[in-house]
């Protein structure tokens, strides 16, 4: 008897990631799952640099302002309870001086163009088709920051309004990096607050405009959403609120996400990353043992020889 439909997904056949490639990822939450799996891994990798964009007008708009190399300025950030803000970016960027917030972000900006100028990968997850508009400025914010929900008007981007988004953002990656490989996800995160109709909605559209420009553009898309709602379709896989994936969602979607794009070279290295990380964390009933001094010895021995053979994996 057979319990679930899994996905059947085949291995790309060039271009596949291991420890020389620099990844550079963008998008919802799920991009911060990836991100912090690539980051654990020793990967060569950024994510969401000011942090979390759910919907495919603020990631343009990021990435438009990194090629243009138009800086944040005084009118792009606000103040509220006594936190200074932008618009366009998220709350994690947050500051309580002025000066300080233009320049995370300007520094931000700058380590991005480096960062897809030099990416062999760009992930880019798409959360969802909503926006809201600030009535006042007349510009879709990447984050309302609390700000009452009277002062924007929301609204759902059509599939063609998606498809020259997308369009866009790929035109601007290939204006710094010709070679880039752009990889496209739909994060499998439920927007509920929304409705559900609303989420099926917003889904639909952002699914039908990546689908109908990745063969024309040579495009790739990973099934992240469709592994979530097809394969993994049972409340024990999500967290307690009942949105989110839970841990062993996340690990079943990223050990497909290795299926599919991580070259064979890259499992070995891995396991020894993954031997050392482990062995980091370990806490000791006795630090001051003999064994335990025998064992951060050895786990530097490791540490060295794997650095020396991959000069990028530092700990």
């Amino acid at each position: 008897m057979k319990f679930r439909t899994e996905i059947t997904l085949n291995k790309e056949k060039e271009g596949l990631i291991d420890y020389d490639s620099k990844l550079f990822l963008i998008g919802s939450c799920f991009v911060e799952n990836i991100g912090s799996k690539l980051n654990y891994f020793k990967f060569q990798s950024v994510h969401n640099p000011i942090g979390i964009f759910f919907h495919p007008l603020a990631i343009e708009r990021f990435v438009q302002r990194v090629v243009d190399d138009i800086p944040y300025k005084s009118e792009d950030i606000f103040e509220m309870d006594g936190v200074w803000k932008s618009f366009e970016a998220h709350s994690q960027m947050n500051a309580l001086d002025l000066e300080d917030l233009l320049q995370n972000l300007n520094q931000s900006q700058q380590n991005t163009l480096k960062t897809v100028k030099e990416a062999t990968h760009v992930v880019i997850t798409l959360g969802t088709a909503w926006v809201y508009e600030h009535q006042a400025s007349e510009k879709v914010v990447a984050n309302c920051h609390k700000v009452p929900q009277r002062e924007f008007r929301k609204k759902l981007l059509s599939i063609e309004e998606i498809v020259s988004s997308l369009m866009k953002i790929t035109s601007l990656l290939r204006q710094l990096n010709p070679t880039v490989k752009i990889i496209f996800t739909v994060s499998p995160i439920r927007h509920i607050k929304d409705g559900f109709v609303e989420n099926t909605r917003s889904k639909a559209h952002l699914l039908a405009a990546i689908h109908q420009i990745i063969d024309d553009l040579d495009l790739f898309y990973f099934p992240a959403y469709e592994i979530m709602m097809d394969d993994l379709r049972d409340y024990r896989y999500y967290a307690e609120d009942l949105v989110h994936p839970n841990n062993m969602a996340i690990d079943y979607i990223w050990n497909l996400f290795q299926k599919v794009w991580f070259s064979e070279s890259t499992e070995p290295i891995m396991k020894r990353v993954d031997k050392i990380q482990k062995g980091l964390q370990h806490k000791p009933f006795n630090p001051e043992s003999e064994s335990y001094k025998a064992f951060l010895s050895q786990l530097e021995r490791e540490k060295l020889e794997l650095q020396k053979e991959i000069p990028s994996i530092h700990f």
